[in-house]
């Protein structure tokens, strides 16, 4: 038998129980390779008596670990190491280690973050959501686990519907609705119904991550310059593009809203060629803080051109990811011929809970308070930067959760961003939403511009911060970037 007993060392000040202890000690043993297959433990009442405590004390130690597997009881004969064949064992890093690596990850977390991605979890209706989610498992029934149907359940597609008519003017019926779980599985989603080796035309800058998608899909990528009005349709003609990819009402991440003029022309284009198609990424389109929300491309398309793709992450909450496709009939056909035997990547559980938050008035109440609080934050965001006006271009604004900043001042998007970062602030580049050159697997602009020598632009984003957050961040940008100092611009760089 292991003299198992003289090597623990039983504290009773400890925050474990004694069971617990005694539990970890044989555990680790066995674990570590000291306590060896079969080898046979100390009977619970020799163990009582050497570390003077209870015999239940001792029974429950074994129970767990009978329990985990590591021991076996065996009838009249005691407990016995189990047989296994190994044990996958996670490290704890050393203490040094630890500390190391901890202090990486705080050297690389800014206390100030301006992300364009962040949103304002404080508010969520968490008790609403919980009771939704409890009252939906309570009435399940066997049809709730079932497969469901490869577009979504019929019920969420047509609350999807009558939401996105109202309130982006979208038209559609449930049956042209997919749902997916998030914008990715959409896009890929998209490659299967267009099919392969389509040329597609992106702004410039751009949504980065549907970028990446599109070039995983072996697509083609052109890239197309935009003006005050979003993309240039006269340098998209001048292209050999099949499929045009936009976000009219918020463009991400430059912020530019396409006027009504702008998306004829993009229609006019699309409808000139059978196969030709607009992407409609709506990004954003639920938050505009001054006049009426614009209504959605889709919904001036009279000739089924436009894929419109929206998504409830940012509204809702990120983890909730449930996307949406609504696709022109002729699409329609091509999907369920091509791919209508997918199944659907979100689960019956969540779409109910879903369709619940919003059919019960709950998502456009939060909606509606979450519009606010982000107003608030954009007035004070817009009211903290009224002194670098005299040095930065402010535009972007009235939509969306975040700003941009153009340098008046001929610095550059590196040297902004290193200073912001020696204060613990953390900012954005635009040049990083900047696609183009042979690195990236294109030629560069359609009209064969180059975007190098433009003035640094960059982007702050406000969701994700507390109003103070936002007042002190700012303020140590100021003093990073000279904006002001006693009514004068303190540096003389600022100056040129």
């Amino acid at each position: 038998m292991k003299e198992l007993p003289i090597h623990i060392r039983l504290q009773p000040e400890n925050t474990k129980t004694l069971y617990e202890q005694i539990y970890e000690y044989i555990r680790n043993e066995i674990r570590s390779g000291h306590l060896l297959q079969n080898e046979k433990l100390p009977s619970t009442r020799f163990l009582a008596e050497y570390l003077q405590v209870s015999r239940t004390t001792v029974d429950m130690a074994y129970d767990q670990l009978v329990t985990e597997g590591y021991v076996e009881a065996r009838p009249r004969r005691g407990y016995f190491v189990s047989a296994f064949e190994e044990l996958y064992v996670i490290d704890a890093p050393a203490k040094g280690e630890a500390a190391e690596t901890h202090g990486r990850e705080e050297r690389r977390a800014a206390r100030y973050d301006f992300s364009p991605n962040a949103i304002d979890m404080r508010y969520f209706p968490y008790a609403t959501w919980k009771k939704i989610t409890k009252s939906i498992l309570v009435d399940a029934n066997s049809e709730m686990f079932s497969l469901g149907e490869p577009q979504g359940d019929l019920q969420l597609r047509t609350t999807i519907c009558r939401y996105l008519h109202g309130s982006r003017g979208v038209n559609c019926e449930p049956e042209q609705i997919i749902v997916g779980a998030g914008n990715d599985y959409l896009l890929l989603l998209l490659e299967k119904i267009l099919g392969r080796h389509i040329r597609v035309a992106m702004e410039n800058p751009t949504y980065v991550r549907a970028y990446r998608i599109f070039q995983s899909c072996a697509y083609p990528v052109l890239l197309v310059p935009m003006d005050e009005s979003g993309m240039r349709v006269d340098c998209l003609r001048k292209t050999d593009a099949q499929v045009a990819y936009v976000m009219p009402s918020h463009q991400y991440p430059t912020g530019v809203s396409m006027p009504i003029g702008r998306r004829m022309e993009l229609l006019r284009w699309a409808a000139e060629k059978p196969d030709r198609y607009l992407i409609e990424d709506d990004y954003d389109s639920e938050f505009r803080y001054k006049g009426k929300p614009l209504p959605s491309l889709q919904a001036s398309d009279a000739e089924g051109k436009v894929v419109y793709i929206g998504t409830f992450s940012k509204a809702i909450a990120p983890a909730i990811r449930v996307s949406y496709m609504v696709l022109p009939y002729p699409l329609l056909a091509r999907y369920r011929s091509a791919c209508g035997f997918y199944s659907s990547t979100v689960s019956r559980i969540d779409q109910t809970i879903l369709n619940e938050f919003i059919g019960d008035g709950c998502f456009e109440r939060y909606l509606n308070k979450m519009r606010k609080r982000y107003r608030e934050k954009h007035d004070l965001l817009l009211d903290e930067l009224r002194e670098f006006e005299e040095t930065f271009e402010i535009s972007g604004s009235n939509a969306g959760l975040h700003v941009i900043l153009r340098d008046r001042c001929g610095r550059s998007e590196e040297e902004l961003v290193s200073l912001a970062a020696g204060v613990d602030v953390k900012v954005y580049k635009m040049s990083d939403f900047r696609m183009g050159g042979p690195e990236n697997g294109v030629s560069g602009n359609a009209d064969g511009s180059r975007t190098t020598g433009e003035p640094a632009m960059l982007i702050l984003g406000y969701g994700g911060l507390t109003a103070q957050q936002i007042r002190e961040g700012i303020a140590l940008l100021k003093d990073a970037w000279a904006v002001r100092r006693n009514g004068r611009r303190a540096d003389a760089k600022t100056q040129r």
